[in-house]
């Protein structure tokens, strides 16, 4: 990879449990299904062997993509961010549009998005062209639905923990 992946706490656990989960539970039972199963003869027609074995194979595709994107990320704690006053990783943005129309988004890492709550990838158009910007500041975006101005109407950040 080119560049970090930038991830929360939250974020980085989500992966590291997902891994932990397919390494640990979910690839040794497929492993001991898929013993027993071509014990049984002819693997051809037996279906829990090539289910299982078909499995397998999708589990360590992901096991090795969320490998690679655990090696790469660079955790970083939107709390911790030094300057509150623009719009960086982790911040909270309500941005509005040339109708008035507010929405809030969260900025945050690209195995982290869910644009129905709300959270948006680092790296998504949106994102970049907001990143740096102040309250105030109005940026222009292009979409596939044409270039859209936002401006930045309020920025949060989460409260430290001590």
């Amino acid at each position: 990879m080119d560049q970090p992946n930038y991830i929360t706490p939250a974020g980085y656990a989500v992966l590291s449990s997902e891994y932990r989960q397919l390494l640990g539970e979910e690839r040794p039972k497929l492993v001991d299904v898929i013993s027993w199963a071509a014990g049984n003869g002819d693997r051809s027609e037996n279906g829990d062997y090539i289910y299982g074995r078909k499995r397998l194979r999708e589990i360590d595709r992901r096991l090795g993509f969320l490998a690679r994107r655990m090696k790469a990320a660079k955790v970083i704690d939107p709390a911790a961010q030094p300057d509150r006053t623009k719009v960086w990783f982790g911040a909270t943005v309500t941005i509005a549009d040339d109708d008035d129309v507010e929405r809030t988004l969260t900025l945050v890492g690209d195995d982290e998005t869910d644009a129905g709550a709300g959270r948006i990838g680092w790296n998504a158009p949106i994102a970049r062209a907001l990143r740096g910007a102040a309250v105030g500041d109005v940026r222009r975006v292009t979409l596939p639905a044409g270039d859209r101005r936002y401006e930045v109407v309020a920025i949060t950040y989460p409260v430290p923990t001590p």
